[in-house]
């Protein structure tokens, strides 16, 4: 079985580099990979990805040899342990906010003693079956990943409970929405939802387990990294449009600035 690079850098205390991606662009996690990050997180929350779509998303991963987490709004067990097999190191689930579903989603995702995870062995995440099952179910809950977002007040409430469930490997804030639901706004730095991120650090480290949020900012990324926190995501597909395409839009206003009629034939003027 593949070995997580999540698991290997949280091995070290060192930190893991998280990119998000919402749309299947074969080549990110070549050029992720290349970047130094090591995981990728396909977001088909937010965003709608058919199967296939992300059995190949994965496969790019694998040849990249690079992390694939999939974020996925399912809680059905025979969807989420069959995105293991299609070769995911691990699953983030949005708004989690009990140990009870804590423990559903674990015995989903991991195989005996942890859980309750049907076995096959058959998928890309056991080689197709070359090399047998013999050690499988074990490595596969060595190496993949269970990670759960906190996203509400009930959740952040639970957090020492959620963190304490077998199987839970870590913790993941969702700031906008817990933002939101405590009556901040969209506001990374009030009080409460640090108040709030302070919980889920603490939960994390009393149980031995990973946490983090996403970081747009050196700065966030060195807050979130001094507080303990080792899942950090920075950067994204659609991030890199966004920046890229105003930037090269400004690349072409500066060049065709001498030139009204080629400036004003592009839509580049106000």
């Amino acid at each position: 079985m593949r070995p997580s690079l999540i698991r290997s850098r949280l091995r070290q205390n060192q930190a893991v580099r998280i990119a998000c991606m919402y749309y299947p662009v074969n080549m990110m996690p070549a050029h992720a990979a290349r970047a130094g990050y090591d995981a990728i997180w396909l977001d088909s929350e937010h965003n709608t990805w058919d199967r296939r779509e992300l059995q190949r998303m994965i496969q790019q991963h694998h040849l990249a040899n690079i992390d694939c987490i999939v974020r996925t709004g399912s809680r059905n067990a025979n969807d989420l342990y069959r995105l293991l097999e299609d070769g995911a190191t691990g699953l983030m689930i949005p708004f989690v906010n009990t140990p009870a579903e804590a423990a559903a989603l674990a015995a989903a995702s991991k195989f005996p003693p942890l859980g309750q995870r049907g076995l096959d062995g058959a998928g890309l995440d056991n080689n197709f079956y070359l090399d047998g099952t013999a050690t499988f179910p074990a490595d596969a809950n060595r190496e993949t990943f269970l990670i759960l977002q906190i996203e509400t007040p009930e959740a952040v409430a639970n957090v020492d409970a959620i963190a304490a469930t077998p199987g839970v490997d870590g913790l993941f804030i969702g700031p906008g929405d817990l933002s939101l639901r405590l009556g901040t706004g969209i506001d990374w730095t009030n009080p409460k939802l640090l108040a709030a991120e302070d919980k889920v650090a603490a939960a994390a480290a009393k149980h031995g387990i990973a946490w983090g949020r996403p970081a747009g900012t050196a700065e966030q990324i060195k807050h979130v990294f001094a507080k303990g926190g080792r899942l950090i995501a920075h950067g994204s597909d659609f991030g890199a449009v966004m920046v890229g395409l105003a930037g090269s839009g400004q690349t072409f206003a500066a060049a065709l600035s001498g030139d009204p009629a080629a400036s004003d034939s592009a839509g580049l003027n106000p």
